[in-house]
């Protein structure tokens, strides 16, 4: 009878297979880790207190202390993403609406303005020509 056993490491491909799949594993690891540090910082419910306590687990125990974060306060974890993304957007919005709206008008509604004053009888055609001209050049 053979009693020799096989590993995965006496085949190359399977042991090119575990090795990817630990190396994945790994760095799923670093980012569930990453993701739980800054969830902890991000979150606006928590005090200093217990900001550190927090840290503290998941530094002093980072399996354990990951793994119970993400069970204690795993749920809202998303909705936290989404606020902070939701609060980025809005950001961003406001800063091209007040950019776009510091930059002036545009041509078009400045001739429009011209033409508004001119057919209400403020300004001459004279003087109308004379300001289309300024606006177009």
């Amino acid at each position: 009878m053979n009693d020799t056993v096989n590993l995965a490491y006496d085949f190359p491909v399977l042991g090119a297979f575990w090795a990817m799949m630990w190396f994945f594993l790994w760095i799923m690891w670093f980012v569930l880790l990453f993701r739980v540090v800054v969830d902890i910082f991000r979150d606006d419910d928590l005090s200093g207190w217990a900001k550190t306590g927090w840290l503290l687990f998941t530094i002093v125990l980072p399996f354990l202390g990951v793994f119970v974060y993400v069970i204690a306060r795993g749920k809202n974890m998303g909705k936290r993403e989404q606020g902070h993304a939701r609060v980025k957007q809005e950001q961003t919005q406001r800063y091209i609406r007040e950019t776009v709206g510091s930059a002036g008008t545009s041509e078009a509604d400045e001739l429009a303005k011209l033409s508004e004053i001119r057919a209400r009888g403020d300004i001459s055609e004279d003087e109308y020509r004379r300001a289309k001209e300024k606006v177009l050049h």
